[in-house]
Order: structure tokens, then C-alpha cells, then sequence
């Protein structure tokens, strides 16, 4: 068997980071995810897709993502059940975050009205990380 899913859009909304009773963190955000296909005349239409990301990838997200800022998911379809206030059955599905990463490129997301959050294209080091390889020639494979 499997499920996997991958997704890669904009963020809809800023993540809302909670915490469980527990400690836990536990992130969520809905990215907006183009159609392949759009017809003549219309709108490119989009869907909005539920994640949640738990742990250390939830505390990733909040801090670094903001609304409009490309994203890229990779995790598994869920889906789950609960009882409203009212007694009623409610259905939910979403994708449970494996996996995080950055798309686009700082230009990118500030044309879309993205927070780059303090990153540069030099291998974002104004937040600690560390560019790996100068060039091309560097690289070992």
C-alpha cells in the first residue's frame, strides 16, 4: 500500500502554531494549489488544501512561513472524523507533513507579497545556515 502525497503552492493564510496538552506542536496551514488545466476565459482555478505539521516541522513552518510564500509539502492523505457542538458528524481531510521545503526564490515571493523572513539568495545566511558548495565545479556528483 501507499500514501503519499506531494504539493507544492502558496500559502492561503499565515500557519497557526498551537501546542497540545501534552507539548506537542502542532501547525496548520491550507496551501493554494493551481489546476493543471484552465479553461478558455476563465480563471486559473485553484484548490485549498489542508496541512498539519507536527513537532519540529511545525515549529519550521511557523517560523519561517508567512501567507503568499511558496511552499513545498510531502506527507500522507488523512482523514478523520469528529462531533461537533451541535452533535453533528463532521469529516475532515488533509495532509499530514512529512516534509517542508522552501520553492521559489526571494523575488519570487515578494512579487506574490511573501516575507522572506530575513533570507537572502546567498544561502539564507542571515538565519545560521550555511552555503555547502560555491559552484558547480564543487559539487561531488
Amino acid at each position: 500500500m501507499l500514501n503519499k502525497v506531494i504539493i507544492m503552492g502558496r500559502l492561503a493564510r499565515d500557519p497557526e502554531l498551537k501546542t497540545t496538552a501534552s507539548d506537542v506542536s502542532v501547525c496548520s496551514f491550507t496551501v493554494a494549489v493551481d489546476r493543471r488545466f484552465q479553461r478558455s476565459g476563465e480563471e486559473r482555478q485553484a484548490d485549498f488544501i489542508n496541512v498539519v505539521a507536527w513537532r519540529q516541522t511545525a515549529e519550521f513552518v511557523s517560523r519561517y512561513f508567512t501567507k503568499g510564500r511558496m511552499i513545498n509539502v510531502v506527507g500522507s492523505l488523512q482523514t478523520r472524523s469528529y462531533d461537533d457542538a451541535n452533535g453533528n458528524k463532521r469529516y475532515v481531510t488533509e495532509v499530514v507533513a512529512d516534509e517542508v521545503n522552501f520553492c521559489g526564490d526571494k523575488r519570487n515571493d515578494d512579487q506574490a507579497g511573501g516575507n522572506n523572513n530575513g533570507f537572502d539568495n546567498d544561502g539564507f545566511e542571515k538565519q545560521g545556515f550555511v552555503t555547502t558548495y560555491g559552484t558547480d565545479d564543487n559539487l561531488p556528483f
